[in-house]
């Protein structure tokens, strides 16, 4: 049986949201992890930019990106799957699209340029590259993006306070851009639940979800996640 197949990196916050998608529409794939620092030339030769995730349709495109693959995925014509999508990636007007996009580019852009691009790279990516666990994270790095997260959990607070979900009455994929970031440095035990609790309670609501359970499961060899990671009444 030829499967999709998905090329990513488990803490990689644009493979996560990609993967949380895939599980929301119902998408079985094949998971191939990628260390994309490391360069390989056969990874290149995938993607060029030398970024993730890479989604490989079965008998079908190629994708590089968040980005693209969640465009296509949201603009797949229901009547030519074998499934009814349990959710829309960019559900309900022009406006509530425009929004739903708005806040994916501050997860994706913003908050990634701010916050988690800095967070995995000194507390994982530079560890993996020297091989060992003699990287240390710069404390002074780590004191402005902490400095960073607290200003955008309060966003996301103020958020979670005026709507159901982050764009709107609907779950889209601003929320599961949202989760896969938070997610990935929840993973490090960088996030002050108690101190945001309407983030909270969003977040509660999206780890209870069947498409979570896998990236809940994900473990880094050597570094545990933190006790409440996983667990979905935290």
């Amino acid at each position: 049986m030829i499967m999709h197949t998905l090329t990513h990196f488990r803490l990689c916050p644009f493979s996560r949201s990609i993967r949380i998608a895939l599980n929301e529409l119902g998408f079985e794939v094949a998971l191939e992890e990628e260390r994309p620092w490391e360069g390989r030339p056969q990874f290149l030769a995938l993607n060029p930019a030398g970024e993730l995730p890479i989604l490989q349709l079965a008998d079908g495109p190629m994708l590089c990106g968040a980005y693209a693959i969640s465009e296509y995925l949201a603009a797949l014509p229901h009547d030519t799957q074998d499934h009814v999508p349990l959710v829309m990636l960019f559900p309900g007007t022009l406006d509530d699209k425009a929004e739903v996009r708005r806040l994916v580019d501050w997860f994706h852009r913003k908050f990634d340029r701010e916050v988690t691009r800095e967070i995995l790279h000194e507390k994982v990516y530079g560890r993996l590259r020297t091989g060992g666990d003699t990287h240390t994270p710069d404390a002074e790095v780590m004191r402005a993006v902490r400095a960073n997260l607290r200003y955008h959990l309060k966003y996301l607070d103020f958020l979670s306070h005026q709507r159901p979900w982050l764009a709107g009455d609907q779950l889209s994929f601003a929320d599961l851009a949202a989760a896969a970031h938070l997610s990935s440095i929840d993973y490090l035990d960088e996030i002050r639940w108690n101190d945001v609790p309407a983030a909270k309670s969003w977040y509660m609501r999206l780890k209870s979800r069947r498409a979570m359970r896998s990236i809940l499961a994900d473990r880094l060899p050597g570094q545990p996640p933190p006790p409440h990671y996983a667990d979905l009444d935290f």
